[in-house]
This record gives structure tokens, sequence and C-alpha cells, in this order.
């Protein structure tokens, strides 16, 4: 045998695997056969399997099916591998078996090595780590599990950062006005707490949306094993295993209502990967409108001026570039993108198994990890940007469609008149209409006080 390799066997016979690692044949057989990508599953995920495996373990000792010196040795191993140890044992490419059977007997056998380490006697990854389970109920498990953890500890936590800037802002802002702008163009007036309370509001909604898809991830799928009959794990434990973890993760789960769909379907994950892209639709939104108030600083609106970063050209000196909102909208895209693999993997729902689990988990959590990283941007963004009153207040001034708070004085056509010649003119509405029409100065003065019209 080559001194860097060691023989495994498995149930296809032996298999060279490397001397170092915790993984075996199975393992090895998938890195063999999976070829397509540099692409592996992510670090959460493989730290949810952990927390599964520990949670099973624990229940399988107090049941009986695992003498309680084996059960702690794997409950040990596993949560190893939820502490984030040994990643470097998990190579398996995303694209692999759509069950990603592959994937979990990794854990199982890194797990196995690991426990067999402790009791100075071989654990079998198959009939002692996977007992009472199967890959086809672990690893939908998996996907909402991680999924949980990161919306819980990442990106809900994010949001809310991101709703108190926006508000704070806000605040800062007090009555500063400024021109509104409907297909570009100029618009009636608003103040800018208005237009980020829209923001603001837009972050509020996808929290309640993506809080509200969280009542069917913590339903999940463990106690279904192989196609939600349950075979080879006692009848009560769905339920058992759904309180350990919930005690081992500080998370409610519960049993899925119908265990055949939570191994057959992948609903759910499609569910909250909508949400997730309604969410990078409203920071796409949001970033654009920074890019577009920023835009100038001569020619463009330059109602605000964000941070400068970093110079922005490699040939024009003193460009400078609104890079963070450009970053969030390219995030905001591959989330989109994601949410169509999602969705299509979530229809190959076979019968009694969903066959396309790894890429699933891959960009849910993919997409999850985007708009966190995205909020904080945004959060800092905003936080951080200028107002340019003395613009505001010049382009408010000369904003012709301010005529609209005279339409029920003079009439629409009367308005438009006043409101073309002002605008060819480059005067202000006010001296216009004081001379196109018969209204008291002071009286117009009042009728198209922005103050008033918003």
């Amino acid at each position: 045998m080559d001194s860097k390799y060691r023989i495994e066997n498995d149930s296809l016979g032996e298999v060279k695997v490397p001397l170092q690692a915790l993984y075996g044949a199975q393992t090895q057989r998938a890195l063999d056969n999976f070829k397509i990508s540099n692409l592996i599953m992510p670090r959460r995920f493989i730290q949810s399997l952990g927390l599964i495996k520990a949670a099973a373990a624990k229940l399988n000792g107090k049941l009986g099916f695992l003498e309680p010196q084996l059960a702690d040795a794997v409950y040990s191993a596993a949560m190893e591998l939820a502490e984030g140890k040994h990643f470097k044992h998990f190579p398996i490419d995303v694209f692999q078996t759509g069950s990603a059977t592959s994937t979990n007997m990794n854990a199982n056998e890194v797990i196995a090595s690991l426990a067999s380490q402790q009791l100075k006697r071989v654990v079998h990854p198959n009939d002692e780590v996977n007992c009472s389970q199967s890959s086809n109920d672990v690893i939908p498990t998996a996907i909402h599990l991680s999924a949980q953890l990161s919306l819980e500890q990442q990106l809900l936590p994010s949001l809310v950062a991101l709703k108190k800037a926006i508000l704070k802002k806000e605040r800062a802002l007090g009555d500063q006005l400024k021109t509104g702008r409907t297909h570009l163009m100029d618009a009636m007036p608003l103040s800018f707490a208005q237009e980020l309370s829209g923001w603001r509001s837009q972050i509020s909604l996808a929290i309640n949306r993506i809080t509200d898809s969280q009542k069917r991830l913590c339903q999940i799928a463990q106690g279904g094993t192989a196609v939600g009959t349950g075979v080879n794990a006692p009848p009560d434990f769905a339920d058992l295993f759904a309180e350990e973890l919930s005690a081992l993760c500080g998370i409610k789960f519960c049993t899925a209502d119908n265990l055949f769909a939570a191994i057959s379907s992948q609903d759910t994950a499609v569910e909250l990967s909508g949400q997730l892209k309604t969410l990078a639709v409203a920071l796409l939104k949001i970033a654009n409108d920074l890019r577009w108030m920023n835009s100038g600083p001569l020619v463009g609106l330059a109602e605000i001026s964000l941070k400068p970063l970093q110079p922005g050209s490699s040939i024009m000196p003193g460009k400078i570039n609104p890079v963070l909102p450009e970053a969030v909208a390219m995030a905001a895209v591959q989330v989109i993108g994601n949410d169509t693999i999602i969705t299509l993997a979530g229809g190959s729902g076979n019968f009694q198994l969903n066959v396309m689990l790894p890429v699933i988990a891959y960009n849910l959590l993919l997409s999850i990890e985007l708009l966190t990283g995205s909020c904080q941007t945004l959060m800092h963004t905003i936080t951080d940007f200028t107002v340019n009153a003395e613009k505001l207040k010049e382009s408010l001034a000369r904003n012709p469609i301010l005529i609209t708070a005279l339409n029920k004085e003079i009439g629409y056509n009367k308005a438009a008149e006043i409101a073309k010649r002002a605008y060819v003119e480059k005067r202000s509405i006010l001296d216009v209409a004081k001379e196109m029409t018969d209204l008291n100065g002071d009286y117009l003065a009042q009728l198209l006080d922005p103050k008033r019209l918003i």
C-alpha cells in the first residue's frame, strides 16, 4: 500500500483513501465520481449535520439503540462538527447525488472516525452513527435547520440593524425637502424622511415575510427515514428527535405535519427563497436610488454625496464611484438568480424524494449570506451619506411640476402652459404664475409652498 493512502472497504469493495482523511470509502467514491465544480457544501450546512447527528445519538442512547458509552462518543464527535471543526474533511462537490447521500455519509464517516479514536474500537458509520436515520430525512432536515440558524444568527439581525439605520437617518434629515421623481422625471415634492420611510417599510415587510416563513421552516422531516414511513426508526422517534434538536439549538422545532411531503418536496425552501428574492428586489431598489441621488457631481442629480471609498477609475483622475450600492445591486441579482435555481430544483421531487437537495441547500444558504452582507453594506452607506441641501433647494425652486398645486384654481390646461413657459425660460413657477394668472402673489406663494405640498 502506498504510504500516503490506506485501504477502506464498503459494500462495493476496496477503496484507496488518503491516510490522514477522517472520511472513508463512500466519501472517497463521491470524490472520484463528482468532479463538476470546485463548489462544496457550506460550513453552516455541515455544522447542521453535526447537530442532527448529535441529537440522534443522544436519542438513540436514551432509547437503547446505542449503548451509553457509544452514544456519548458519537454525540461528542458530532458536536465537534457542529462547532465548525474538521470542515476540511468535507470536500464533496455540491453537484453530486440528488439526495446528498454522499454528504450524509461523509458526515457519518467523519463522526465514526472521531468516535473510533475515542473508544479505541471501530464505530460503524451506517449501523451506529446513522442509526434510526436516512439521508432522505437527514438532508431535508439539515436544509431547514441550516437556513433557520442562518436567518436567526445572520440575516434577521442585519435587517433589524438596517431598519434602525434608516430610521436614524430619517430623523437626522428632518424636514429636508426634495423634488420627487416618477419615470425619472421631476414630480411633486416630498421630504427626504418620507422617501426613506419607504425604504424602511420595505425592510419591515421583508422581516415580516421571512419570519412568517420560519413557521414552516421549523417543521422538519426527521423520523420519516427513507420514504416517510419511518422504517428502521421507532414510532415515536420523530417527535422525540424534534425535542432533542430544539434543546440543542435553542430554537423550537417540530415534526412536519406530513413526513411524505417533507421528504418528497422542498416547498418550504422554495417559499423562503421567494421571500429572500423579494428582499433582494427591495435592496436593489434602495441601492439604485442611492446611485441615482449620488449621480454627478456636476451633471447628475447630486442630491447626496456618498462617502468616498476608493479611486473610481484607472484612467480618469479624481473620479469616485458609488461602489457599495453597485456591489449590493450585483448581490441582489445573484439572489434573484438563486431563486430560479431553487424553484426549478424544488420541482424535482420525483415520487417519494426530491433529487436536487444539495443545490437547494447551497443556493439557499448563499442567498442568506449575500443578503446579510448586503444589508450590512447598505446600513453603512445610508449612515454615511450627506445631503447637498443647496442643490436640493435650487432644484425644488425651479421644479415646474409644483404648478400641480394650482390645478383647482386655474385648471389643468392653464397650469400646463405655465409649467412649459417656466421650463423654457428657466424661471421659477411662482414668477411665471404671477404673470399668467390673476391670483394674489401672497396667495400664490402659499399655494406653491413645497412644505405645504408634502
